[in-house]
């Protein structure tokens, strides 16, 4: 078939790349310059199965209310006029239960498990240069409470599959040297070895080359301005460069696709939530991270990207608003100073905000909703990258009517 992937971000170009694996024509619009240039490139770069655990959680609902007041919540919540932002979040909040938040991990880790394999199997066949680091994960805590709390979260995820290893002060330092001068602030970590990192924007572009070099066409600074349909399926999608027709359509607009979805009269429970990041070059300094972590007290995590580091925190309800100021990244690059005095150059630090397109219980939307020949990929929030390997084949499988090689229940509405 030919097959139209609207979105160029990771789960975009991943699922053109599945899909022309399996033979079809595929065609990728894409509104910025070049793919992988919104919420592809700023994010953490974790494939992260060992980080799993939903947003919507018991805490979640305090820690909103706390953030209407104190502005160092790592999730944050705006009031806004946007009635879309308060209608999702009831439906955040309705998720918000132990057993929601325990069902909805157990589905998450699922499908990041799942999609980890088949990114090994993707660099396995294709040569692709990404920074990529397979040490693992380090999931520090400054304090022993926090941390024997979070071993106990963590057993969630072990009964699933996750390996972990606990460290103490020690441990974590003989893990990562450069944290040698924070030590005496961190009580211990939880180590996921199978866990690793690398620059997702990077990979994403490789990996675009790669379906454009075997056919398949990747159309950049085309914006979409809709979808016409007939009966029960899309006909074509229109652009500012004209129409596009297919046999078969992908809408993995991340944080845009409830904008287009809704004029055709699909209603999709994704809306955006604003993430901040810095990368930094790592320049002459002689003890950048060598492993990826993330300080579960400050949730500021910190990935290594060959020369860069790059560093992500905050989750701010703030409709698709990505402006940013110097200050709201002091907070993030204080913590990372203080961790890594001698990790990079963070004078040069450039700075970045971005959506992340999440579901109220932090699951992607597949399959089809009322039109025959419209597959939904898309809501993977913030851990996009982790599973966008694994959804993209579930989609190629979807759209072959084939059985996805992981159980579907409780991950297809």
């Amino acid at each position: 078939m030919r097959v139209i992937v609207l979105g160029g971000g990771v789960v975009g170009v991943t699922t053109a790349y599945q899909l022309q694996k399996d033979g079809h024509e595929v065609v990728v619009l894409e509104r910025q310059p070049q793919v992988a240039a919104e919420t592809s490139w700023g994010n953490a770069g974790m494939i992260a199965p060992g980080h799993s655990f939903v947003w919507s959680s018991p805490k979640a609902p305090m820690i909103l209310l706390k953030s209407l007041v104190l502005k160092d919540q790592a999730l944050r919540f705006k009031l806004s006029a946007d009635p879309r932002l308060y209608s999702w979040s009831w439906l955040f909040l309705m998720e918000c239960t132990a057993e929601k938040a325990r069902r909805n991990t157990l589905l998450k880790h699922r499908l990041a498990a799942y999609s980890q394999s088949v990114l090994h199997e993707v660099i396995a066949d294709e040569q692709i240069d990404y920074d990529r680091n397979d040490r693992g994960i380090l999931y520090f805590h400054r304090s022993q409470q926090a941390l024997d709390k979070g071993v106990e979260h963590m057993k969630l995820l072990e009964s699933d599959g996750q390996e972990i290893r606990v460290l103490d002060r020690d441990g974590v330092g003989a893990l990562d040297p450069s944290l040698a001068s924070a030590k005496d602030k961190i009580a211990g970590g939880i180590h996921c070895p199978t866990d690793e990192t690398g620059d997702p924007a990077k990979f994403t572009r490789a990996l675009a080359a790669k379906v454009a070099e075997r056919g398949g066409e990747i159309r950049t600074d085309t914006t979409i301005t809709g979808i016409e349909t007939s009966g029960a399926g899309v006909t074509e999608v229109l652009t500012d460069k004209g129409s596009v027709k297919g046999d078969a359509y992908v809408l993995a607009l991340g944080s845009y696709s409830p904008l287009i979805a809704k004029a055709i009269g699909i209603s999709l429970p994704i809306y955006p939530i604003k993430g901040y990041s810095l990368t930094i070059p790592v320049g002459n300094r002689p003890h950048p991270p060598t492993i990826a972590s993330l300080d579960e007290h400050n949730l500021v995590a910190i990935s290594r990207f060959g020369d860069r580091i790059r560093v992500t925190a905050t989750a701010e309800f703030a409709g698709y608003d990505t402006s940013h100021k110097p200050a709201d990244f002091d907070f993030m690059k204080g913590v990372t100073q203080e961790l890594y005095p001698e990790g990079a150059d963070y004078d040069r630090a450039e700075m970045w905000a971005g959506l992340r397109p999440m579901t109220p219980n932090n699951l992607p939307e597949f399959g089809q909703r009322r039109l025959r020949n419209l597959y939904l990929n898309s809501g993977h929030g913030h851990i996009g990258w982790t599973m966008s390997h694994g959804s993209a084949r579930i989609t190629a499988d979807l759209i072959a009517g084939r059985r996805p090689a992981i159980s579907m229940d409780g991950l297809l509405n």
